[in-house]
């Protein structure tokens, strides 16, 4: 049992490596890492296999192999499906050091990620006002506030995702639920929020879109 448990693991590893759904969990840059580890466990499972099948008699495997492979069918059977919402939610929004940002980029190329680096680093909103935003994110609830438009940050996993919104004015009419992902476009503008001046997009286009094949950031 130890070798097929084992080897579902590393058929986790490799699949989730190849298929495209580690875009969900963990940073591009450590993609290869877990295909390599999911090799090297299939190797070892291929290795083992032998000396159980002629160890003749033995006594059961313990419960906790077996335990190990049904969580590795499930994960296998089931795919990620993270709710980004809920997890900014319980995430702090600091992002320390940045590295330096480039001004000279146009308003409507800027990402959400960009607008967000940019109002922080200079927080003057009369700076932006009227310049156009075309930005792309998933919907993040605020409490006592209308929804963000965001996007989640990670330097290696969602273990430690930094989420970044920016505030939207939007159009009457129903408001976006959690975790939609909607492209935005519309213009910045300036708003009082509870005794201070912030940056606000004001929405006039909004289009739902799918969730990006890599919805994590850098």
């Amino acid at each position: 049992m130890r070798s097929l448990a084992l080897a579902l693991w590393g058929l986790v590893l490799l699949v989730s490596s190849l298929s495209g759904r580690l875009d969900l969990l963990l940073s591009g840059a450590f993609h290869p890492l877990v295909g390599l580890s999911g090799v090297v466990l299939l190797v070892l499972a291929a290795l083992q296999l032998p000396a159980e099948l002629g160890a003749g008699r033995r006594p059961p495997a313990p419960k906790s192999w077996w335990l190990s492979g049904v969580v590795a069918l499930l994960v296998l059977a089931i795919p990620p499906n993270p709710s980004f919402s809920d997890l900014a939610a319980n995430r702090p929004a600091e992002l320390g050091e940045e590295a330096e940002l480039s001004f000279l980029l146009p308003p409507a190329q800027r990402s959400l990620t960009d607008w967000v680096r940019l109002l922080r680093s200079q927080p003057d909103p009369s700076l932006y006002a009227g310049d156009p935003v075309r930005i792309s994110g998933f919907v993040w609830p605020q409490p006592g506030d209308a929804p963000q438009l965001a996007r989640l940050l990670v330097r290696c996993c969602l273990a430690d995702a930094t989420p970044v919104g920016l505030p939207v004015r939007w159009p009457a009419g129903p408001v976006p639920q959690a975790d939609q992902w909607l492209a935005v476009q519309g213009t910045m503008a300036v708003e009082e929020h509870n005794g201070e001046s912030r940056s606000v997009v004001v929405a006039q286009r909004i289009t739902p879109i799918a969730r990006p094949s890599r919805p994590l950031e850098p």
